[in-house]
């Protein structure tokens, strides 16, 4: 014959009320003085600024016009060669219109820091159909540069698909930025770019 198992039994605790609980006295007290300081705030007049509507950037952009300058990032090669995409071709497909291609000094410099492994996206980057602009700044970090190019003159599209270019570039007012997505491009705030 075998031997019984023996379960354990466990002890029932009395529940307990939290410190939060609002059945306390303390609890309810605060919560009422919680209730008259929101009663004050509402007699007072709530103004709100209207945000300013980014989607539409041409009221605040009239120097944007065809044909538009596209300042191009290291990210924004290497992906459209990574869609099998013809650069000049695809933006003005994109756009509808035609197009100049900017590449500054810094992303020249960063592509060639990147050695063999981007070596395609910097024979692409050296085409002689592509405008060169130079920089003035010290170091070769092509994302400070293009965000000072940009804020400084606002006539560029930018094209990137780097996530905190973007964020920075989205803070300024007028500047549409181009992106490869799904084997195309996108155009992120232009409201007269067709729809695929």
């Amino acid at each position: 014959m075998g031997t019984q198992k023996k379960t354990r039994k466990f002890v029932q605790t009395k529940k307990v009320i939290g410190l939060r609980d609002a059945r306390l006295k303390k609890n309810q007290e605060k919560a009422e003085a919680q209730q008259k300081a929101r009663e004050k705030k509402g007699d007072e007049v709530v103004r709100e600024i209207a945000p300013q509507p980014t989607h539409m950037f041409f009221s605040y952009n009239t120097a944007l016009q065809a044909p538009y300058p596209i300042l191009v990032d290291t990210n924004f090669l290497s992906h459209t060669i990574r869609a099998k995409l013809p650069l000049l071709e695809s933006l003005m497909d994109c756009l509808s219109s035609s197009v100049r291609v900017m590449i500054t000094q810094c992303v020249l410099a960063e592509l060639e820091k990147l050695g063999t492994k981007y070596r395609l996206a910097s024979q692409i980057a050296r085409d002689e159909r592509w405008e060169r602009l130079r920089c003035d700044h010290k170091g070769v970090y092509a994302d400070d540069c293009l965000v000072d190019r940009v804020t400084k003159s606002r006539i560029y599209l930018v094209a990137t698909n780097d996530r905190e270019l973007k964020r920075r570039i989205r803070k300024i007012p007028g500047v549409p930025i181009i992106s490869v997505a799904r084997g195309h491009y996108n155009v992120e705030r232009l409201p007269d770019a067709p729809e695929r």
